[in-house]
């Protein structure tokens, strides 16, 4: 998993918490990394979910929680950081259609040996169908990405979120 998912997410705990916080989740995971992290580095995505682990149990907060805001928290910093993928687009619908086709190939060209999730999109009037596909079993922080999405466009959406296999989840997005 890339660096940057890392580094954003101790970011975010430590502008939710504090660092002392991320200094204690890193040495109770401890990482074999050693939880130095870059954001254009690749580590083992186990040490991530460690760390949530560790965060949970110390903030009596439920795992699942805590990865979807991280999940909102990192859409603002795809929007702050990679404004490009944003341009000409209005809507969440539009944009979460666009992640497999034009998003990925984009952020591929940019890190290489970047290793992402696959999306199969089907929009139906106000219901977009998005299927995620991953080993990593991070539905829930396409969740929150989702959830980021539309909050970033403005929109009240429901979503309805189904298991279909260990590897892929179907999220049914309805705008509200």
């Amino acid at each position: 998993m890339k660096g940057m998912v890392f580094t954003e997410f101790l970011d975010m705990v430590e502008e939710t918490f504090s660092m002392d916080m991320v200094d204690d989740i890193i040495d109770a995971a401890n990482p074999k990394s050693g939880g130095a992290y870059t954001s254009v580095g690749v580590y083992d995505h186990q040490e991530l979910v460690d760390m949530v682990m560790e965060l949970a149990k110390r903030t009596n907060t439920p795992p699942e929680e805590l990865v979807k805001a991280f999940g909102q928290h990192l859409f603002k910093v795809f929007y702050k950081n990679y404004p490009m993928f944003f341009e000409g687009i209005s809507d969440s619908f539009t944009f979460l259609s666009s992640v497999e086709d034009f998003i990925h190939p984009e952020v591929l060209k940019l890190y290489p040996d970047a290793q992402l999730p696959r999306f199969d999109c089907v929009r139906e009037g106000k219901t977009l169908n998005m299927i995620y596909h991953s080993s990593r079993h991070f539905s829930d922080l396409a969740e929150g990405l989702i959830i980021g999405c539309a909050l970033h466009y403005g929109e009240t959406i429901e979503i309805k979120r189904e298991m279909l296999d260990e590897n892929s989840t179907r999220f049914q997005i309805i705008h509200l």
